[in-house]
Parts: C-alpha cells; sequence; structure tokens
C-alpha cells in the first residue's frame, strides 16, 4: 500500500524511505499542500494511500469512517525530519504488517 505523507510532515520523507516504500507521494506533490483534511482523505481513498500523519484529526476520522484510507498517527512532537524517519524505519516491519491487515485501520507510532 503506497504512503501519503501528510503536510505536517517533510516532503523529503518521500524519497529518504523510498527504499522502504517506493511509492510513497506527499500532498505537497499530489496539489494538495492547502487542502483541507477532508480533501486530503477523499484523495487518498480513491488513489489507495494510507495516510501518514502527525494530524490527530485523521485518528478521529478513521474511527468515524473506517478505512479505506488506512491512517498511521506519528505520536512524537517535534521531532526532525531525521527522527522521523528513525522511527519510521524502526515500524517497517508494523508498518507492512499494518498495510496487509484487512481489518485494521489505525496504527499509532511513537
Amino acid at each position: 500500500m503506497n504512503r501519503l505523507f501528510d503536510q505536517n510532515l517533510s516532503h523529503r520523507l518521500v524519497r529518504s524511505l523510498a527504499d522502504l516504500f517506493p511509492h510513497g507521494n506527499h500532498v505537497r506533490s499530489a496539489g494538495l499542500g492547502r487542502a483541507d483534511d477532508d480533501a486530503v482523505w477523499k484523495y487518498a481513498a480513491a488513489h489507495g494511500f494510507m495516510i501518514v500523519s502527525k494530524d490527530s484529526d485523521f485518528h478521529q476520522r478513521s474511527f468515524l469512517h473506517g478505512h479505506p484510507p488506512k491512517v498511521v498517527w506519528i505520536r512524537c512532537g517535534n521531532r526532525s525530519t531525521g527522527e522521523i524517519e528513525s522511527l519510521l524505519r524502526r515500524h517497517a516491519a508494523d508498518l507492512r504488517a499494518f498495510a496487509q491487515d484487512p481489518d485494521a485501520s489505525f496504527l499509532v507510532l511513537s
């Protein structure tokens, strides 16, 4: 499953994590840099993306609407892009398992 990184995460993550997630994208590259959460949600669902965000609003949407799209909520406060990349790399197996689980809709990483 492709990953769509939200605007609160650096667009650089797409390239730096391409070895783990080769089909990642960023909302900015998808023309959604200024879009509201509803537009991002609909885009992700329509295009087969999993949303990766630090935004708790997607957490709540996930509970209200289920999936698709699946949501990965990064709960670690203000961290550098390198620290976020390290977090995602440490949890690569968890992310793959989450993507493959047909019943899972939400994953928290911290």
